[in-house]
């Protein structure tokens, strides 16, 4: 891991990628603690420009909130989301389709067609169905998410299976009497996480648009702030105050930027020889 990370380093897009990612980390981190105001309090008169007064840098919303401290807040709140939905959609997708893969036959088709059933609703609309059912909260959201995301995970991992379960390898760990768990976890998923860490960083990002998607649209948690949150609240004032909604939507643009660029690094660090086809 820490040879994948310096090589990564070594990237010029994954190396910017990575730099966003430690700033975007440290502000939802330390942010709340060098702001501990909360984002929803009015501090000053409404739609204060930016860079007027120090005490709101980035300006006041409708209601007289400060900008920047939702920015902060509204970090950790979309980190949270894309991090968390996508370790869950891992948790189910990768057994799934090792399962698949490795076992083929029924198990195989049966595992494929629940997973196509997912497939053939469209992630968002599947996700605003979700949350609106389960009701807006940071759980329905992570839940929603991590199930629209699952899918791709599980074709991901099963072709990945089915391309290594025939190596010389597994071969030998079935003659010697190993147990399908142990294969499967041990001689066949370490040699394909490969792709799979590739998909999860841009994921990631993935999740974090899907979030900012549901809170634009009224379906975010009403507890907490959040980037898309801010977005949809300016955006029937943005010809009078353009800051509300452009300065958390270049939060979003810079944050799934940075993701994009990590999962394109990782991609040429573990994937040079596809890389050097591509060209």
């Amino acid at each position: 891991m820490r040879n994948l990370f310096k090589r990564l380093l070594k990237n010029p897009g994954g190396l910017i990628g990575v730099v966003i990612l430690i700033i975007a980390v440290i502000i939802a981190v330390a942010g709340p603690w060098l702001f501990p105001n909360s984002p929803w309090r009015m501090v000053q008169r409404p739609f204060v420009p930016p860079f007027t007064l120090a005490a709101v840098p980035l300006g006041t919303d409708a209601l007289g909130r400060d900008v920047f401290a939702g920015l902060i807040y509204g970090a950790r709140v979309s980190l949270l989301v894309g991090l968390v939905s996508t370790l869950v959609a891992l948790i189910v997708g990768v057994p799934l389709g090792a399962m698949a893969g490795y076992f083929g036959g029924r198990i195989d088709d049966a595992l494929m067609r629940f997973t196509e059933f997912f497939q053939t609703i469209p992630s968002f609309a599947l996700a605003i169905v979700l949350v609106a059912i389960l009701q807006p909260s940071i759980y329905s959201i992570v839940g929603a998410i991590a199930i629209v995301s699952w899918p791709p995970v599980a074709r991901l991992v099963r072709g990945e299976v089915l391309s290594l379960r025939t190596r010389e390898y597994v071969q030998a760990a079935i003659v010697t009497g190993q147990s399908h768990s142990w294969i499967i976890w041990r001689e066949i998923l370490p040699n394909a996480l490969s792709p799979v860490i590739v998909l999860a960083s841009l994921m990631v990002a993935t999740a974090i648009l899907l979030e900012s998607s549901l809170s634009f649209l009224g379906l975010g948690d009403p507890n907490l702030i959040s980037w898309g949150y801010m977005v949809g609240a300016g955006r029937t004032v943005i010809r009078q105050a353009w800051w509300i909604t452009v300065f958390p939507g270049l939060a979003i643009l810079v944050a799934v930027l940075g993701l994009n660029l990590i999962g394109e690094g990782l991609n040429d660090v573990l994937n040079p020889r596809l890389r050097k086809d591509s060209r």
